[in-house]
């Protein structure tokens, strides 16, 4: 337990790196983009969202590299190594003085996100046995759910006070203790001296791998259009006081722990029924947040549902990914941090995009109801696709036993 624990302290601190500068979008932007931020804030604020999309870039580009490159080494050292690196990335965000190097600084912070949460789940499932792969990926995220009930938000009320670089020294400490924490309590987990990088990439030759992907980055997409926009939704569409932001980010995360909680248990039962019911109800969630976000009173209970469906889905499709990746699981686990990662750039630049182009605060959900649909489209079709392909198996063996 000790093992999980302190795995889990570094998901917590991965959870408000990742997060918590969507909260602090404006202190960002009024700091770091004075000038746009005095002729137009709303430009500004999307502008800002550039740091989002950086911090994805590399959990995209990290995420499938890193765990190709040490999926031959020992896990545990492994993970001791990530956590080094998570502090240092994040330290350079609370040092560095300008837009283009904070920028920097945050796909420097992304790169090592998704090894970490990758070869941290295989460690979670091995020590839970098998039969529980889906509860070892939720256990893992556990930490980056209660992330976003208590670091994210108080992190958001620090950096709206204090200034929002102390939400990233809070970062920093937090990945520095977990760093202790791995070396002196997670246990020996061999690596596969046989898996270079060149054979973990053969995963990429699975059609069912590129399907998990792309539902992961389009349909989770739907998320981040709207969360990485949530201070100045409950700020400007809303008309709510801004105390009223960090309350909000309580309600999400509150969602996303009991989410996750339920991912574990739904995806070990029936992953396919979990997936494409998941992704229908949030584009149904995201059209209602279009049009009912002017009121903070149906906007939070709303958010609320959002972020369970959000933490429902994302143990799935990484156990997903674990399912049809076949021997190639280091890359498999990390993968879908790739692919929600791909969602969160592709969903806070799309959000950002339409907000700059005029179109208000309610745009992005409607952005995100629209990648949630094509979501859903892909699940479906990658089911299909597989279905046939058993059938198809299926009877030529029955020819030839004939």
């Amino acid at each position: 337990m000790r093992a999980l624990l302190s795995l889990a302290i570094g998901s917590f601190g991965i959870g408000m790196t990742e997060f918590v500068a969507m909260g602090l979008l404006p202190n960002i932007a009024q700091d770091l983009l004075p000038e746009l931020w005095a002729q137009n804030p709303d430009e500004a604020i999307g502008r800002a969202g550039i740091l989002v999309s950086l911090y994805a870039l590399g959990v995209v580009l990290g995420a499938p590299t890193i765990a190709g490159l040490v999926a031959r080494f020992p896990r545990h050292r492994v993970m001791v190594g990530l956590a080094i690196a998570l502090t240092l990335g994040n330290g350079l965000a609370v040092v560095l003085p300008t837009f283009e190097t904070v920028g920097l600084a945050r796909f420097i912070a992304g790169l090592p996100h998704g090894a970490y949460f990758g070869i941290g789940a295989l460690v979670a499932s091995d020590v839970l046995g098998p039969g529980k792969r889906a509860k070892g990926v939720a256990f893992i995220l556990t930490g980056l759910t209660i992330a976003n009930v208590v670091g994210v938000p108080a992190g958001t009320f620090l950096g709206q006070h204090v200034g929002w670089r102390s939400a990233f020294l809070v970062v920093t400490i937090v990945f520095a203790l977990a760093t202790v924490c791995i070396a002196l309590f997670v246990p020996q987990h061999a690596g596969d001296p046989e898996r270079t990088f060149r054979a973990e990439l053969r995963v990429f030759r699975r059609p069912q791998v590129w399907f998990a992907l792309a539902t992961g980055a389009i349909g989770f997409g739907g998320f981040f259009a709207v969360y990485s926009y949530i201070a100045p939704v409950v700020t400007e569409r809303a008309g709510a006081p801004e105390w009223m932001v960090p309350i909000t980010l309580v309600v999400f995360g509150l969602g996303m722990t009991i989410g996750n909680l339920l991912g574990g248990v739904f995806g070990d039962r029936n992953l396919r029924l979990t997936l494409l019911v998941g992704l229908a109800a949030m584009a149904v969630v995201l059209v209602l947040l279009a049009v009912l976000s002017f009121s903070i009173w149906l906007l939070v209970p709303l958010s609320f549902v959002m972020a369970l469906l959000s933490s429902i889905l994302s143990p799935a499709i990484q156990t997903r990914l674990m399912e049809v990746a076949g021997d190639n699981q280091s890359i498999a686990a990390a993968l879908n941090h790739s692919a929600l990662n791909i969602g969160n750039s592709l969903g806070a630049f799309l959000g950002g995009l339409v907000i700059a182009w005029g179109w208000g605060f309610a745009a992005p959900s409607w952005v995100g109801a629209g990648l949630a649909v094509l979501g859903l489209g892909i699940a479906l079709a990658s089911y299909a696709v597989q279905r046939r392909y058993h059938t198809e198996t299926g009877s030529v063996r029955v020819r030839d036993l004939a």
